[in-house]
């Protein structure tokens, strides 16, 4: 027994990621086209034969359903057979996906194993999001979507009661219903992974002004002669008195302060309604640095979904961002994913660490 898996954290509600994975025309747009077998109505031909992993079309069929947690499906493809379960478990965020499929009678061979199950990691993060972002779109915008998107995959073999039943940074994914077939469902069509990360540029250290030694000479007063006395008695003059020169103080020069953090955002991937943002820490300083301060910017309505490699917490528009210390001469990185109202957004509006701005904005 072979099996593929993989999980998606997604900030939607179970119903809706329900919806994605047993509307046929939604199934569609982010894995593969589904049809009726004919004379067969309780089963769906997926369209597979082509993408990576898979060797023909796969024929699905519901074997247990329980709305909207658990969808087992019974897979052929041409003779191999498999079974792909999908479980979706509510979270505080919106739900988290499971996709498990694992072989029944025959197996898959090196050469379709790795390239399916790669396949099905990138669908659940690159393309499931992308579909419900737009589901969510139509829902809010004067529920534009009503009507067309309703059809589910048929239940099969399934009497009486109900039977039993990954982020960040992401334009969907593969879970799906039939999505899967026999040696694997898991041949989602993913798009590219998103952009490289880029390590932030040490910026130049800031020369710090030293304070020179100056000696202050103290000029002497002038000499002042005492005028003789008129008395009966010979004049006597006084002697004058000079002052001598106090030598003057010298100023002792301060240490030149560290060069202060540097930081440089990119947009590490992107989707509709989102993307995922990748700020790199640089410390040229000597010693470690610690109780730096990341402040983001975001749109008007927008919102931070996950962060991974700091803490962070949201006020209206403004994240800021905090966590462990940076390294003598190293750097950190932390990526945080952004829900964002505005479709083509790509990143946030400002950037600042310490106060100074980010570079890459």
């Amino acid at each position: 027994m072979i099996e593929i898996g993989a999980q998606v954290e997604l900030s939607h509600p179970p119903d809706r990621v329900w919806l994605a994975l047993t509307d046929r025309q939604l199934l569609g747009r982010w894995f593969a086209d589904a049809d009726t077998v004919e004379g067969v109505p309780d089963r769906l031909l997926l369209h597979t034969a082509g993408l990576p992993g898979f060797e023909a079309n796969v024929e699905v069929e519901v074997t247990e359903r329980r709305e909207p947690e658990l969808l087992v499906l019974a897979c052929d493809e041409v003779g191999r057979l498999s079974e792909l379960t999908c479980a979706v478990t509510a979270t505080r965020q919106g739900c988290r996906l499971e996709i498990r499929e694992v072989t029944t009678h025959g197996a898959w061979s090196a050469e379709q194993h790795d390239p399916r199950e790669q396949q099905l990691r990138q669908a659940l993060t690159v393309r499931l999001p992308a579909i419900l972002d737009w589901l969510a779109f139509q829902q809010v915008d004067l529920r534009r979507g009503d009507g067309g998107m309703t059809a589910e995959l048929p239940l099969v073999g399934v009497s009486g009661g109900p039977s039993r039943a990954r982020r960040r940074r992401r334009q969907v994914a593969a879970a799906l219903v039939g999505v899967v077939a026999v040696g694997g469902v898991a041949a989602w069509v993913a798009l590219p992974a998103g952009s490289e990360q880029r390590a932030a540029p040490p910026a130049a250290p800031s020369p710090s002004p030293s304070a020179t030694p100056v000696e202050v000479a103290a000029t002497p007063r002038p000499t002042t002669s005492v005028r003789p006395s008129r008395t009966a008695a010979s004049p006597t003059a006084r002697p004058s008195r000079s002052p001598s020169a106090k030598p003057s103080p010298t100023l002792t020069s301060a240490p030149p302060p560290p060069p202060p953090l540097t930081a440089s955002y990119d947009t590490d991937s992107s989707r509709l309604f989102g993307y995922t943002g990748e700020v790199v820490l640089g410390n040229p300083a000597a010693t470690a640095v610690d109780g730096w301060v990341v402040v983001v910017s975001l749109a008007d309505g927008s919102t931070v979904d996950d962060v991974d490699g700091a803490d962070w917490r949201q006020k209206g528009r403004s994240v800021t961002f905090t966590g462990a210390a940076v390294p003598a001469g190293g750097s950190q990185t932390f990526r945080f994913d952004v829900r964002d109202n505005r479709p083509k957004a790509r990143e946030p509006e400002t950037c600042t660490v310490d106060g100074n701005p980010c570079a890459g904005l």
